[in-house]
């Protein structure tokens, strides 16, 4: 395992023993239905649904389809406040 992967997997096994992973994860929950993103994804599922009909679409279907949209319209305020947290944990309980 490179230098990187290992310490992506000490930041996570950290950010998940200490129970932050979780408080960013219902923030950003919190945060994504405050934007209408929650909202936005629900009416793209929706259309490619009705584009596709409901018996030729598979859950593998709209994951391929739905994943890099719903990547790109996370804001960046959101993502930024996500980064900073994670950075202010990291600073904090840095050993």
């Amino acid at each position: 395992m490179n230098k990187e992967l290992k310490m992506k997997a000490t930041i996570n096994q950290k950010l998940t023993e200490m129970g932050e992973r979780e408080r960013l994860k219902e923030l950003l929950r919190a945060k994504l239905t405050e934007c209408g993103w929650t909202d936005q994804m629900k009416a793209h599922c929706k259309e490619v649904i009705k584009e596709k009909g409901l018996e030729h679409v598979t859950v593998e279907d709209l994951v391929v389809d739905l994943t890099p949209k719903g990547r790109a319209l996370v804001p960046d305020s959101v993502k930024k406040e996500l980064l900073h947290r994670i950075r202010a944990f990291l600073a904090q309980h840095a050993n």
